[in-house]
């Protein structure tokens, strides 16, 4: 269960950050971004003894801010406050704030009982996340999230443009994978993001340049908390954008944000230990709990697939290369969805490689670790390991774009066992209202098309 912060804690921040004169008080919505108030720090505690107060409905609005009346919440029940209340431990400064400036992430709760949102996917975490305790089942957890750098300025169709490499003043033209050049050349921003990252409690592990050209990926190190992994990630998403933001460029974790390049993946390390913190896959008999959790996320993949490809957007990211398009798995290859990664004993884990990075932190972890108890308690099997390139094209069972995946996760018996079936029916209803209301304006192209 999530410790809400104290005044103390305040108190204690206050004395060794005396320079501070505005709070962001947020919450992490089912997009993984932040909502909530900036305050001036004469209020802050007020925030921290009673709360603060915003539309209860934070948690299941789209991307734009709009609720869609899903599951009920924001519209017909007349959109009440809740109280967001700050948690313990996440009180920081934002070091990348025009003027001094300190975060705390808070948790949403019922107005005057501090009852817990069903809709509120950290809830759906902490749930899922019980469930595989009481099967003895205690997951570690790191998460890998990549993005493109881009300039503020878009093209004249509006289209996104890579940013200028401060070395060279204009925008790479070539991928640089693993180029510790590329990183060098944009060493000034990744120290700055480690600067933050340590400032704010985030374990970030490194940074390397990716397949695409502008293309970054950030590690975080591995956590016994999956709650807290999932935090970490949605924390980092805010930091490296904010980074990016206060040098002049743009960071863009859209799951597939130019046409002709790979897409930005979010990627679930994963593994079980014992109740000494021993690495139950690579102890002895530790193989055949590693195949159960594989073949449980082949068992969930399909039916989880629009938690982890969440907008239209999202299913673009499918056609290029290293995505995964069928449910095959294998070792040390980066062509399947479910790697194991070229290590061993304590290190033996699996890669979850589904996800894109513009999906919620804390719905993939869940699917994740729903796919690890489903396969586990069920005993299943998985296929044969993949040797080399993985099929090429969809498996048949893959689903045809987000709304084909929408009516899959509503209509999943096995995925309800894990997720409350009300908040798979929120969850679609929200995202439907969302690709709706993108098409809501008549594009150039659709003229060219049926003009």
């Amino acid at each position: 269960m999530t410790d809400f912060a104290t005044v103390d804690e305040l108190e204690r921040f206050a004395q060794s950050n005396p320079d501070i004169d505005s709070l962001d008080a947020f919450m992490i919505d089912v997009n993984g971004h932040a909502l909530g108030k900036r305050l001036p720090m004469a209020e802050a505690r007020k925030v921290f003894a009673n709360g603060v107060a915003f539309s209860a409905c934070a948690p299941l609005l789209d991307c734009r801010g709009r609720g869609h009346d899903a599951g009920g919440r924001g519209a017909s029940d007349g959109d009440p406050d809740g109280v967001a209340w700050p948690i313990a431990q996440t009180l920081a400064r934002v070091p990348w704030a025009n003027t001094p400036t300190a975060q705390v992430m808070c948790v949403m709760r019922e107005f005057g009982t501090r009852e817990r949102l069903w809709f509120d996917q950290r809830v759906v975490l902490e749930d899922i996340i019980a469930q595989c305790r009481a099967h003895g089942l205690h997951a570690i957890i790191a998460c890998e999230l990549e993005f493109y750098l881009v300039d503020r300025a878009r093209t004249t169709p509006g289209q996104l443009r890579i940013a200028a490499n401060p070395r060279t003043g204009s925008a790479p033209n070539r991928p640089a994978n693993l180029s510790l050049e590329s990183i060098e050349d944009q060493s000034g921003f990744l120290a700055q993001i480690e600067t933050a990252a340590q400032a704010q409690g985030i374990p970030l592990g490194g940074a390397v340049s990716e397949y695409g050209i502008g293309q970054f990926e950030v590690n975080l190190r591995h956590v016994a908390d999956p709650l807290l992994a999932a935090d970490h990630a949605a924390l980092l998403r805010r930091l490296v954008r904010g980074v990016a933001r206060a040098n002049g460029v743009d960071a863009t974790f859209i799951a597939k944000p130019f046409r002709d390049q790979p897409g930005n993946g979010l990627h679930v390390h994963v593994s079980l230990v014992d109740a000494a913190g021993r690495n139950r896959f690579g102890a002895d008999g530790g193989t055949q709990l590693l195949h159960q959790a594989v073949a449980g996320m082949q068992a969930l993949m399909f039916d989880s697939l629009s938690l982890f490809a969440p907008n239209f957007n999202s299913f673009r990211r499918f056609l290029g290369p290293y995505v995964p398009n069928t449910a095959a798995w294998g070792h040390n290859n980066r062509s399947v969805a479910f790697r194991i990664p070229a290590a061993g004993g304590a290190d033996m884990r699996i890669e979850h490689r589904v996800a894109g990075a513009d999906a919620s932190p804390h719905l993939v972890v869940a699917g994740v670790l729903a796919a690890v108890l489903h396969g586990i308690t069920h005993g299943l099997e998985p296929s044969t390991p993949i040797d080399g390139r993985a099929l090429v094209g969809r498996d048949p069972s893959f689903p045809r774009g987000l709304w084909a995946a929408l009516d899959r996760l509503v209509g999943s018996h096995t995925l309800a066992e894990y997720f409350p079936q009300r908040y798979l029916e929120a969850y679609a209803h929200l995202k439907r209202g969302e690709f709706e209301t993108l098409f809501e304006d008549i594009t150039a192209r659709e003229l060219d098309f049926y003009g």
